[in-house]
Formats: C-alpha cells, structure tokens, sequence
C-alpha cells in the first residue's frame, strides 16, 4: 500500500505463479495441474523462514499465502479486500516466465488499481535484464504501474524487499544479477501440503543445485543462473525429504537441470538411499540428466536405488549438425541408445525432449528422424518442443540486437508456438510440422511397441508408463497444449480472457463451455479405452510367455551411413574429463 506499515500489526503476503493464456484468450487452468512449480516453493520456503525468524518483529502478525494459478483461481477482488482488511501487504508474482509475463501484468494491473504492493520476479525479468540494456519486453510497463521488478535469486535479497513492503518503501528495481548465493545450507524449497494436493499425484520439487557450465545457445538458465554450478549438500536434501514427509508428501521433481552434473550427486543420493533402507522414507524422485550420465561409475544405479521412477532426458535432436549449431557439444547422439537402455536396465520410465525447428531442420527431416528414434531408441515418452529465442538466451539476444522479424507476443513464447523465422520453413509449415510430429509419434502401432519394450524391460511403474503415454499421446490432440501444461478437467473463468480480447456473453459463453468439455471428455474415453484395449492384448502376450525383442532394446546401435562420421564415441580421455567436470 502506498501509505507506510510500520506499527501495524498484521501483514499478508500472496505467493502468485502465474499461469498463461491459451490460444482463445483464456488462462490456461486445471482442477488438478501436472507440474509442480518449484519456484513457488523456493519463494515460500525463503518468505517463510525470514517470518519466522522475526524480520518483521515478535509483534506482527503475518500470513503467506501461496497460489499457483495453473490449479487455483486467482481473485483479485478477493485478495485486495484482505490486504486491506490487514492493513498492509505484498503480492509477489513469482518465478515469471516470458509466456506468463502478459498474464503477470494483467494481474498487477488490477491489484494496483487497488493501491496493492506488487512485486514480480523470475527468469523472464532476470533475462531481460541479464541479456539487455535498459527496460524491454514489457519490463518499463510494469514499472510504470507501479510494480517492483526482481532480478536474481532470492537466498540473502527477499529480506531487504519484504521489510520495505512492510514500510511501504517498495524500489521500483532491486537487482541481484550478480550475486549468486551459496545454496549450502540455504532455506530449503517447501509447500505447505495443502498446495502440493493440487497437482497430480501430489508432487513437490526442489532444485538440488543450480546453474549450468555449458553454453547451450537456445539456453536461459546460463545468463539467469550463472555457468557457475552451485549445489545444495546431502544435509539439506534431508531436510527437505523430512520436512515434506512430516505433511504426508513423498513425491519430489528434482529440478536441477541435469542432476548428473551435480557434484554433491553421489553423496545426495547415498543419504536418500540410506533413508529408504534404514529409516523407511519412501520418496518416489523424477530427476533430469543428460545423454552422458550413464558414462559416470553407478549414477544410474543408485538414482534407481534411492527412488527414481523417471528421468526427463535432454535429447534435443538427433542431427549433429543441429547440435553443434546450437552449441550443445555435450551431447552424443551415438551414445544414446546405451544411455537409455542403462536406465531400462533399472526399471527407469524414460521421457525425452526434442526440439524441432533448428536451422537445418525441414519437414522431411523431421519426419525422417522421428522415424528413426521410434525404430532404433528405446525412449518411452517424447516430447516435442519448438526452438524458440526465449529472452534471456543468446539466440534471442542476437535476434533482438539485430532487428528481426520476432513475434512481438511474449505469451506465445511457450515453446509451441512459432515466435521467429526459420531459413527453410516458412511459421505455419514449422508450426503444422510440430503437431505433426505428436501424432507420428504416438501412433498406436508405436504405443503398442511401447508397452511392449515397457513390459520387456521391466519397467517399475506400468501404471505410470500406461499414464503418461495416454497424457503424452492426447494433450495436443484433444485439449491443444503441450502435456507440461497439461492437468486434469480444465477450468476458464469467462471474466478472466486477455484484456484486449471481448469478453463473451454468459448466454454464448456456458453452452459452449459445455460443449467443449462433453467433446473433450468423449476423446478422452475413446482414447483410454483404445490404449487400455492395446496394452491388455501386449500384457496377454508377456504373459503366456511370447518374448519381445526389437532392434532398439539390442545394444549396437546402427545410424544413417549419413551421420556416422560426425558421431564417433568419445575418446576415453575425453568422457573422463567430461565426467571429472560434473564430479
């Protein structure tokens, strides 16, 4: 509020990780969301931790509030109402990416036309202001509402803002670029379990360490985060495990970009193990790795032996060319196939990203390699993505310094949409090419090849593998947005569409919204039923003995004769260096 807190009594603070809008105008919003935000849970774990410890004094009485708006309708009425009825407070629009940051906006606006203090940080303010020179990409609009932006991490910088939110002495900018804290023994990521409930499964995250040293060109985290890698200890990983157990919560996402990079991995996962073993924790982990992790001496089985059901892998194309263009050395295309099969090796559901739209990427050779990984890599889940300059990364600065052609719609930054020109496709061909490759992908003769190898190979979790292909497989199709923003029976709030778009009628706008979910849910059951139909017959089959092998559960791996000559195995000198690096 504009007028000074100091000597109040009670303050309250909202937690908001937006969501973003669909391709009609409205915020895309579940019952249940799919992913957990694990900025939200750094931010409450850091806001919550300095209350506790007195930053505001003995006397104040102060309430945070956490809110991720993927499974929650953020009322803005509502919330200005209680702050008032407070007397002071703070909205912070947290862990703000560039598709969410018009969303972010309209939500300030309406806060500050009620004299609300608004703060808003995450990777898109970060990356503007990491990667270019004054207030671009909607930053300067923000400032001029009177919104404080926040730049950085958190860890030792949320303290300064939220005392100055009490006093109603809010700075339009507080810039923490350059200082990357230590995360030892920093606060530990936390939701309190009533948030976690409202994601599928009831997963949390925290991110065991943060940065990245490689220079990925496409890459945000290396100019937010740093290329410096920072880690949090076996201690602290404890922490979190006991602390979410106590509310009932074992499911974590373990957000590190690649947990195999970082150095505290083994002691990390011997402390889980331990708990497993001789405590009784049971923490079911997802973590993210890269193509190489299998080259490091009992990575892979000691994930699976503390709790990993999945890993997220960073495929990201198949095309040397496209990899080294892009600056991703780190990853061999060539080693792939032994990467993955390690992981079946353990039981370990697989799930891959594969960016589509590199410069020597066209339609064809899209098609072409999608073919090839379905024939030849016995990856479970894939997804796709679109290569896009996101702010913050050296592709978009390059194509921003230079003028060009950029889609001036920051909410289409989402990675689905194509946002800058291709130099072989024109946008609508790389963009009916990304929907394209959903559907050739999971076929059902390829769903029922999955199952197949799923069943093969021993895979822990049939219920998961099951699941996720029936998610992968129809999150495009029928709701039109990639699985990650997927969640279960979709909500829109007719009041909350894009500012610039009409607001419909209750007359045209309830008929219609009934339509849409009676048509969603009929795909939905013709869906389930065909592939529960496809994996009953292949389990039948497992189970009167029939023994399925195919050429990508075989260990050699044979590529195009085009591509063998840029794929050679590194030199052992060369991998134990590359291991040496992560530790």
């Amino acid at each position: 509020m504009s007028a000074g807190a100091a000597g109040r009594n009670s303050f309250k603070i909202y937690l908001i990780k937006p969501s973003h809008y669909d391709d009609d105008g409205y915020v895309i919003q579940w019952w249940r969301s799919l992913v957990p935000s694990n900025s939200l849970a750094c931010v409450y774990g850091l806001v919550s931790t300095a209350i506790s410890n007195g930053l505001l004094g003995p006397d104040v009485e102060t309430e945070i509030v956490p809110i991720d708006e993927s499974n929650t309708v953020v009322d803005c009425r509502a919330i200005s109402r209680a702050i008032k009825a407070a007397g002071a407070g703070l909205v912070g629009l947290v862990g703000v990416q560039s598709n969410q940051f018009p969303r972010a906006l309209d939500i300030a606006r309406e806060l500050r036309a009620s004299d609300v203090q608004v703060a808003v940080g995450g990777f898109h303010v970060s990356g503007c202001l990491a990667m270019l020179s004054g207030l671009p990409l909607g930053l300067k609009e923000a400032v001029d509402l009177g919104v404080t932006v926040f730049a950085g991490e958190g860890e030792g910088a949320f303290d300064d803002l939220i005392r100055d939110a009490y006093l109603g002495q809010l700075r339009p900018i507080y810039n923490r670029m350059d200082s990357l804290p230590n995360l030892a023994g920093a606060e530990i990521p936390f939701l309190p379990a009533r948030t976690v409930r409202q994601v599928v499964t009831d997963f949390t995250s925290f991110d065991a360490g943060r940065g990245c040293p490689f220079q990925c060109s496409f890459c945000t985290i290396i100019n937010v985060q740093g290329r410096k890698s920072r880690y949090r200890t076996a201690d602290d990983v404890e922490r979190i495990i006991r602390s979410n157990a106590a509310q009932g919560v074992t499911n974590f996402f373990v957000t590190d970009d690649n947990f195999a990079r970082n150095r505290n991995w083994e002691a990390i996962l011997d402390r889980i193990i331990l708990l497993r073993e001789q405590e009784g924790f049971s923490p079911s982990l997802i973590f993210q790795v890269d193509t190489l992790c299998h080259r490091i001496p009992n990575f892979v089985s000691k994930a699976a032996r503390a709790g990993c059901i999945s890993v997220f892998i960073g495929l990201e194309n198949i095309n040397p060319e496209s990899l080294r263009g892009s600056k991703k050395r780190q990853n061999r295309t060539s080693e792939y196939r032994e990467m993955l099969l390690e992981w079946r090796r353990h039981g370990v559901l697989t799930t891959a990203g594969y960016i589509l739209g590199f410069p020597s990427d066209t339609p064809d050779s899209i098609r072409r390699d999608i073919d090839l990984i379905k024939r030849e890599l016995p990856i479970d889940i894939l997804e796709f993505f679109i290569l896009t300059p996101l702010p913050g990364s050296e592709d978009h600065k390059k194509l921003y310094v230079a003028g060009a052609s950029l889609d001036q719609d920051l909410n289409r930054y989402d990675l689905e949409h194509v946002c800058a020109d291709h130099p072989s496709m024109d946008r609508s061909s790389l963009q009916n090419i990304y929907r394209e490759a959903w559907d050739r992908y999971y076929t059902d003769a390829h769903i029922e090849t999955l199952f197949q190898r799923g069943l093969a190979s021993g895979i822990r979790s049939r219920r998961k593998l099951r699941d996720d292909i029936l998610l992968f497989s129809g999150a495009v199709r029928i709701e039109g947005v990639h699985p990650l923003q997927f969640g279960i029976f979709r909500r829109k709030v007719r009041t909350q569409r894009r500012p610039e778009l009409p607001r419909e009628h209750p007359i045209a706008f309830y008929p219609h919204r009934m339509i849409e979910i009676a048509r969603s849910a009929t795909q939905w059951v013709i869906l389930l039923v065909r592939q529960r139909r496809i994996y009953r017959r292949v389990f039948a089959e497992a189970r009167q003995g029939r023994r399925y092998v195919d050429e990508a559960l075989m260990r050699s791996i044979a590529l195009p004769p085009s591509q063998q000559s840029a794929l050679e195995l590194p030199q052992d000198g060369e991998a134990v260096q590359q291991v040496e690096a992560w530790g």
